[in-house]
């Protein structure tokens, strides 16, 4: 069995193992994306192979849209050329159920992949031909928050961006200097409206991809290397959009176990590609069954009807709330306490924690007890629920293959949000007093005795990757806990600070100490 067109037209030995595979025409849906594209992609990982690409191809089954997907590719021009190409555009999603069953789809959505460099004249005209075209709606974006950046944290313009600037739109070589070059010849075409997208999980995303956007076109302007009405065109919201999202769905690296039960199955080629810029890249991506996206409701030319399978259409005020609910109580902080204690005590995967009756209390007390009494509530999730199925199905789930040393990573800019907005929201409230926080202080003195690189046996563990890990690692821990960069605020406004760093000293105790420290605290949480 090989991942091609051929295969899935003819005899169709995929759906005889009881895969799911696309019962419509997928040269017809490419002739209609050809002539009048609707959706274009940026960020061609397995975020969009096992979420949006499987939306698409819902509603092209269900027959709610005649188009598919163009994605395009602008970090790793190898993931198009050695996974996405030699497999005809098709990628098998396989989906991890909490109960032990795994759903094997075909997803036929992607009907065009394309790179994302302007040395490359083929792809580069076609994506400036899909840009001119009136039909297009919605170019979305999952690039990472990194890949948004194009100031240095004191606000100066990046040298290769800069340099963008001063060369104008056709000249552009950094990744949003060829996006917003393409936007440039999108209203060369006659202003035509858009929405860009960003989906990427971080906090008002929408703003990030608008920032970076406005960077480029104000220096255009600026230099006489754009017309002034660009400028115009990209700030009024009825021509060119950028939506606040809020996305939420669990997509780790692909796993030899899946990779087994494919081969079982006939499935050839299955060698995952490791890219010469260190990308992991196979013909299938693992994912869980649970799955979130709210979208701000502002397309100026149309939006895809997503709402049918799924999507929630809302207003900024309730996508950002739905983002609040989702990081500061209901998920995020549970992630990272376990990522933290998982790495101390030698878990080596997430559903093994929930298995250990210790963390597994943390996290249900930790966001039931002390997170939920200042959660947001979005009103088109609830809470509750949303908590549930985390604690009950997502975490403890067997067939995911999620690391707490993945979690861990970049902990330092997660922090912040995860730990300090709760925190806020107790010093703010006449109802409650941080006073009685017992497993954010743990969770905290936890993260102080993580940077010390020695699990519980008091053997050395590597640290995942941080930017900031070098300076951390250097500072005593009363000043680490001194970084308001790092936790969001001075924990010793009150008596924060000095109960971490005592819990930080019980962990410190010799081997064992964190098990016992723990197990303390979570009894005492109770």
């Amino acid at each position: 069995m090989q991942l091609n067109n051929k295969e899935i037209k003819n005899g169709n030995s995929f759906s005889e193992k009881g895969y799911i595979c696309p019962s419509f025409d997928r040269e017809e849906i490419k002739k209609n994306t050809v002539d009048a594209p609707e959706w274009v992609h940026f960020g061609a990982g397995n975020i969009f192979r096992a979420f949006q690409a499987n939306l698409m191809d819902r509603l092209i089954e269900d027959g709610k849209v005649n188009t598919g997907i163009v994605v395009v590719e602008g970090f790793d021009y190898e993931i198009i050329e050695k996974m996405y190409r030699p497999n005809d555009n098709l990628n098998i999603l396989v989906t991890l159920k909490a109960d032990g069953t795994m759903e094997k789809k075909v997803i036929g959505s992607v009907i065009e992949s394309l790179i994302l460099d302007r040395d490359n004249t083929e792809d580069f005209g076609r994506l400036s031909d899909i840009f001119a075209n009136p039909s297009l709606k919605m170019a979305s974006f999952t690039i990472t928050e990194k890949g948004y950046v194009v100031k240095n944290p004191a606000g100066e313009i990046l040298p290769a961006i800069k340099e963008d600037i001063d060369n104008g739109p056709m000249n552009t070589r950094s990744y949003m200097g060829k996006t917003a070059s393409l936007l440039y010849i999108r209203y060369k075409a006659g202003k035509l409206p858009i929405a860009f997208v960003s989906m990427d999980n971080c906090s008002h995303n929408g703003d990030k991809l608008s920032d970076a956007i406005l960077t480029f076109a104000k220096g255009w302007v600026e230099n006489g290397q754009a017309d002034e009405g660009f400028l115009e065109y990209i700030t009024n919201p009825k021509l060119v959009s950028f939506p606040w999202s809020m996305i939420d769905k669990i997509t780790p690296r692909p796993d030899s176990n899946v990779e087994k039960s494919l081969l079982a199955d006939g499935v050839e080629g299955l060698e995952p590609v490791i890219t010469s810029k260190n990308t992991y890249v196979a013909p299938f991506v693992n994912a869980e069954e649970t799955e979130y996206l709210v979208i701000e409701d502002a397309f100026p030319n149309g939006k895809l009807p997503l709402n049918e399978v799924g999507v929630i259409y809302a207003n900024k005020e309730t996508v950002d709330k739905t983002e609040k609910m989702k990081v500061c109580t209901c998920l995020n902080p549970l992630h990272t306490s376990l990522a933290i204690y998982g790495c101390l005590l030698g878990f080596t995967s997430i559903h093994d924690e929930m298995d250990d009756e210790d963390l597994k209390n943390l996290v249900y007390i930790l966001g039931n007890k002390e997170g939920m009494p200042v959660v947001v509530d979005p009103k088109v999730l609830s809470p509750k629920d949303f908590l549930d199925a985390v604690l009950t199905k997502r975490l403890p789930n067997p067939f995911m293959p999620d690391t707490p040393q993945r979690i861990a990573c970049d902990t330092s800019q997660k922090l912040p949000i995860r730990f300090g907005e709760t925190i806020k929201a107790y010093r703010k409230s006449n109802e409650l007093d941080t006073a009685s926080l017992t497993l954010i202080p743990l969770v905290l003195a936890g993260y102080l005795r993580y940077l010390q690189g020695i699990d519980d046996e008091g053997k050395a563990f590597e640290l995942s990757p941080d930017p900031m890990l070098e300076e951390l690692k250097a500072l005593s821990p009363t000043d680490v806990l001194k970084k308001t960069e790092v936790f969001g605020l001075d924990l010793f406004e009150d008596s924060l600070g000095n109960r971490i760093l005592e819990i930080f000293e019980e962990l410190n105790k010799g081997p064992g100490a964190v098990r016992n420290t723990l197990k303390k605290y979570v009894e005492l949480a109770k």
